[in-house]
């Protein structure tokens, strides 16, 4: 294979990511949507550490750890969100099997749907933290360079949970389409999100972690409550993500040969 053709052509990533944004700004419900949950969640945690930190001493000096947890726990979530619904509309539009049959490489494909995880983020996030500022004074963006670390490791776990998801719909069709939905989900209690990892069982800690966000919370709780910024979790979360990440990029390929050996790319039932 010539040189020419391995090197990723940025006209068909941008085209590709253009078409995302085209369909996303044509549709007020898919941006509301971006909104409306994260706006939600972090109402509905916000007012509850209100609340609890009226009332216990603990909390009242672990000021914006809920919200924190919150705003962080959906960087995570929607990052692999935006990824997965990206992909879901070309299987929605039977148009995978065309678009498998076009120059376009795997790669591209994939680098176009990680800007358009990044661009639905955006959308939903930001509206998001000016709230947590106006309603309870939290600066998420005032975490400055501990933020982008935590930023790094949880949208690199959120593309690596995307790209096997997306892999598993090609192989298996619609029928695979709630993993999209509830895969994230699944790590939610594991990663211990709003409590440290000393809560869980010992025999379930060693499980926590291995998985690259569980460093990113312990990070966060331990900046909000210590002032203290943990280099070395950060460190670790991202080695156990550039394992995930070539984990879930080889099962992608994996999956994508074996969907076009069983014919499954022109496929979208179940």
């Amino acid at each position: 294979m010539s040189g020419a053709s391995m090197a990723l052509s940025r006209r068909r990533i941008g085209a590709m990511v253009s078409r995302y944004w085209y369909l996303l700004r044509s549709s007020w419900p898919r941006i509301l949507d971006l909104i409306y949950w994260p706006a939600v969640q972090m109402l509905m945690w916000g007012f509850l550490q209100t609340y609890i930190s009226q009332n216990a001493g603990y909390f009242a000096q672990a000021g914006g750890v809920f919200i924190g947890a919150v705003l962080l726990w959906d960087i995570l979530f929607r990052g692999q969100l935006g990824f997965s619904i990206s992909f879901l509309e070309e299987m929605y539009a039977r148009n995978l099997g065309n678009l498998m049959m076009s120059p376009l490489r795997p790669v591209e494909f994939v680098a176009a749907l990680m800007i358009m995880s990044l661009i639905r983020l955006a959308i939903g996030m930001v509206p998001v933290s000016l709230l947590a500022i106006a309603f309870f004074g939290f600066n998420v963006w005032g975490l400055g360079l501990a933020l982008a670390a935590f930023f790094v490791n949880l949208i690199l776990t959120s593309w690596a949970i995307g790209i096997f998801v997306s892999g598993l719909l090609l192989r298996n069709g619609m029928g695979a389409e709630s993993m999209a939905w509830t895969i994230m989900f699944l790590f939610l209690p594991l990663t211990c999100v709003y409590y440290p990892v000393t809560v869980l069982p010992e025999w379930l800690q060693w499980l926590a972690w291995s998985l690259p966000p569980t460093y990113v919370f312990e990070g966060m709780r331990a900046l909000l409550i210590g002032q203290v910024f943990r280099a070395d979790l950060m460190l670790q979360a991202f080695a156990l993500n550039v394992v995930l990440f070539a984990a879930a990029s080889v099962a992608f390929l994996k999956l994508l040969d074996s969907a076009r050996v069983h014919g499954s790319l022109l496929q979208s039932s179940e």
